[in-house]
């Protein structure tokens, strides 16, 4: 079962002649647009994966915020964290993070680095949350297995239906003549974790937020995920105003989790 995962995610691997091609890399985030999900789900501390968090979670409680980003998944809980754990890869996320902590008043341990090799100086916590991150991880059994290892109560995990690449499909298409794989799927995630022994509960909602506030920001999105130069923007507008992708239907996200006791 990782193994099919393993295999459909390097299917998204970007050809290397179109790799070559790119201006700017095409996987990287911008800490800022993170920020932005980061300041709604501040003012709007509400969905079902905080819901999932909040009611596991004992008084002053610690949370592990594994691929936290700027702390969206975590941060709107301020006012029952006793401790934050927040791992992410990315300096510049964790440094956005950090100041949002303490003007919450939470105290706040950040670990640089990528789950699961910063496991062994990760402390435990009594929920571990990975929001918007598996997708980034061929090695899923042993991501989850040390995050079901370091939660004393509950895994709850966040993801889009569908590969956060896929919207992107009709313009690969389009413009390099490439299809794109359909999986794998929040079900795979599901299939996994139930094969690791886990009682996996789930719940699909619709995405807070809208992928895009304007076209304009899709086809700045979409020209850098496509590996193509900024001046061609209005091509790549127009393009997807013609294939019926604008505007992009909400997406639809995944809560699931599992309990650890």
């Amino acid at each position: 079962m990782d193994g099919r995962w393993r295999a459909d995610l390097a299917r998204w691997d970007i050809p290397e002649h179109i790799l070559r091609r790119a201006p700017v890399s095409p996987w990287g985030h911008s800490p800022a647009r993170f920020a932005q999900r980061t300041e709604h789900a501040l003012a709007v501390p509400e969905g079902p994966s905080l819901a999932r968090i909040a009611e596991a979670l004992p008084a002053a409680g610690s949370v592990l915020d594994v691929g936290a980003g700027t702390g969206a998944a975590s941060l709107p809980l301020a006012g029952r964290l006793g401790e934050l754990v927040a791992v992410d890869v990315s300096a510049g996320m964790l440094a956005e993070l950090t100041p949002r902590a303490e003007r919450l008043g939470v105290p706040v341990r950040t670990v640089p680095g990528r789950w699961p090799d910063v496991a062994d100086r990760t402390p435990v916590a009594d929920v571990a949350v990975a929001a918007h991150v598996v997708y980034n991880v061929p090695d899923l059994a042993a991501f989850l297995a040390e995050l079901t290892g370091h939660a004393r109560r509950r895994v709850v995990l966040e993801l889009t239906e569908h590969h956060p690449m896929s919207w992107l499909t009709p313009l690969w298409r389009h413009f390099h003549g490439l299809p794109r794989p359909a999986r794998p799927t929040a079900h795979d995630l599901i299939a996994v974790a139930g094969a690791l022994g886990h009682e996996v509960r789930h719940e699909s909602h619709a995405a807070p937020l809208p992928r895009y506030a304007s076209l304009d920001e899709l086809a700045e999105s979409a020209c850098r995920r496509l590996c193509l130069a900024p001046d061609r923007m209005g091509e790549v507008a127009g393009a997807a105003v013609a294939l019926g992708m604008w505007p992009l239907p909400r997406e639809r996200w995944f809560t699931v989790w599992w309990e650890t006791v």
